[in-house]
């Protein structure tokens, strides 16, 4: 049970990272443009896609998730503060508070890693 409740973690807390990226790629020029307003250049879009959709997949198959929800929770404190820093907007309040719980998950992902449901097991050898 402790297995299928931590893969279904890793998914729930992906969700969000895939969803975000896949739809940055259908509405680029605007995501580029705003971004641009805050003094971003664009340039960091593709990168920003590249993260939002491989390190989930990541966290989700297990393979590389304390790399992965370690990216993500710097990427997570980073847009908190670059993007949602107007505290006098209740919206952006709550955003900047989402990103930094989002954080504290993914760190804590990144501590204590996976459980057992993942694609890629490390062996185990005995030595004799």
């Amino acid at each position: 049970m402790i297995n299928l409740l931590d893969l279904l973690s890793r998914l729930l807390i992906s969700i969000i990272f895939l969803y975000s990226g896949i739809s940055k790629v259908f509405q680029y020029q605007g995501t580029v443009q705003w971004m641009e307003s805050f003094g971003i250049s664009g340039i960091f879009l593709t990168p920003t896609i590249i993260c939002e959709i491989i390190f989930p997949i990541l966290i989700i198959i297990g393979y590389r998730v304390r790399l992965s929800a370690s990216v993500l929770a710097i990427f997570c404190i980073s847009t908190a503060f670059i993007f949602h820093s107007d505290f006098n907007n209740q919206v952006q309040l709550i955003a900047f508070f989402k990103n930094l719980a989002l954080s504290g998950g993914l760190f804590f992902l990144a501590i204590n890693g996976p459980k057992n449901f993942i694609l890629f097991k490390k062996k185990k050898y005995v030595q004799l």
